[in-house]
């Protein structure tokens, strides 16, 4: 877990960076940490800073990164400077996994984002060539009314601009049968969560209940027995979640912990879930609540977790979105996109979900290799009679049968919160006042009175130029 930040230019300097990293300190356990770089400052805050304090040039990176045999024998900060200083900017097509870094090199600096856009990262440049970057927005919104998100792929460089990168290579398993894509998936999944699980520091998983989280336990447990499962429910009337993810961690015999989340918690998060998840869309703001608690649950007991999430963007997991499109090329193109806007919908929530009561998280099924083979992969074997059926194929014999059989339910569904959060709506904002107020400021349709409520909400945070941030996740909208 980490947040970074910077200022590079004339009205750079140690303070600001202080400020904005205060901004953020919910991203990490240990620091703030700031340092003066040629021409400006960075902060860091988190679970070491090796990069801050060490050799130059200066990396920070939030995330992780996959190594061969999940090889730890120097940090990511250090793998990543010792590449730099072989292939410069080159280097980003040579690493691979889910981070956002920075590397200051002398007057230069440079910041990067991973393909899928698993970790976040922000920028603002001015016309005075002054730079602001950080982990969240919140970080430099006293001094800077607009952002831009860094698109996944990408790096910026106060020299060269923005400039995109190619993929890092990788190795994949051949296949020509649909029996040989099912087992290549399973073994590129295990591979991912047994890489993660040799990382060190995994104590448990976030379980749904759903197909993905209890392929990622299933897992996870034949490398570490110990592990544990933190679940988030609805105190009053829980949802179908509930009842599978006991089902399953009573199968594999794993201590499962349950937090129940009541009206009263529901009513007192909204206005942190959009100022941490920096976005008024309503199904982000649901998803939010379910993480949030999870993982303060999780934070009690463990550091670090393993997640589920990616699977659905990867294996055809909106079914009902795919389900009455004929055209298997519009199929694809559909399925493409869910996986383009991840960063900023699922993705979103799930970092900012987590990273809000500071723990570390991490996805096996956003492992480049899993990513690159889901490519490979026609939608004709992810959406059959149901969704994700060649992941359920894959895992079917480590599922009791009932959870390799169930069909999917949206997270916040599944847990019970959606009906919940229209209570918290108030009454004077309604249908009426919705057809009055169709549109944020920035020209973004509102999709309910609940949506124009976290739009107000919004607005009490941040200024007009932060709207960007916010995503849509139904491709339809």
């Amino acid at each position: 877990m980490a947040g970074i930040v910077g200022c590079i230019g004339k009205e750079a300097g140690s303070t600001r960076v202080e400020k904005m990293i205060e901004n953020i300190k919910h991203r990490g356990s240990n620091g703030p940490m700031v340092k003066n770089v040629p021409s400006g400052s960075v902060g860091f805050v988190g679970a070491n800073g090796n990069g801050i304090n060490g050799e130059k040039p200066i990396v920070l990176i939030d995330g992780m990164l996959v190594r061969d045999n999940g090889n730890k024998e120097v940090s990511d900060e250090d793998y990543i400077r010792e590449k730099y200083m072989r292939h410069g900017k080159d280097v980003f097509s040579k690493i691979s996994g889910s981070y956002a870094c920075v590397i200051v090199d002398e007057d230069e600096c440079i910041i990067a984002r991973d393909h899928v856009g698993a970790r976040p990262v922000v920028y603002n440049e001015s016309e005075q060539n002054e730079l602001l970057f950080a982990s969240e927005a919140k970080a430099f919104k006293e001094y800077a009314s607009d952002v831009e998100e860094l698109m996944p792929g990408h790096y910026f460089s106060t020299k060269e601009g923005l400039k995109k990168f190619d993929d890092c290579p990788v190795n994949l398993p051949e296949w020509e049968t649909p029996e040989e894509a099912v087992k290549a998936v399973r073994e590129l999944i295990i591979e991912a969560v047994e890489q993660m699980m040799k990382s060190g520091g995994i104590g448990g998983v976030s379980l749904s209940g759903g197909l993905d989280s209890s392929i990622i336990l299933a897992v996870a447990r034949e490398y570490d027995k110990n592990l544990k499962a933190f679940t988030g429910t609805l105190a009053e009337n829980p949802g179908e979640d509930l009842k599978y993810a006991r089902l399953l961690a009573d199968y594999l015999d794993v201590e499962h912990h349950v937090y129940e989340i009541t009206q009263e918690d529901i009513e007192s998060i909204i206005p942190k879930a959009v100022w941490h998840l920096e976005s008024f869309d309503e199904d982000c703001i649901v998803g939010f609540i379910a993480n949030y608690y999870t993982s303060r649950l999780a934070s009690e007991h463990v550091d670090s977790v393993l997640v589920g999430e990616g699977a659905d963007e990867l294996f055809g997991g909106y079914f009902r979105e795919l389900q009455d499109i004929s055209d298997p090329a519009e199929k694809e193109k559909i399925g493409k996109k869910l996986l383009d806007i991840s960063y900023n919908t699922a993705l979103r929530r799930l970092d900012r979900g987590w990273m809000s009561n500071s723990m570390e998280y991490n996805a096996p099924f956003l492992n480049p290799s899993v990513v690159a083979l889901s490519h490979e992969i026609p939608m004709n074997l992810k959406v059959s009679s149901i969704e994700k059926w060649i992941l359920r194929e894959a895992f079917r014999d480590m599922l009791p049968q009932e959870i390799a059989d169930r069909p999917k339910l949206r997270f916040s569904r599944g847990v019970g919160v959606d009906d919940q959060v229209d209570k918290v709506v108030p009454d004077s904002i309604g249908e009426k006042e919705l057809k009055e107020n169709p549109k944020s400021r920035g020209g973004l349709s509102l999709q309910s009175p609940k949506e124009l409520y976290f739009y107000r909400l919004f607005k009490e945070h941040f200024p007009e130029g932060y709207e960007c941030l916010t995503g849509r996740w139904d491709p339809f909208k």
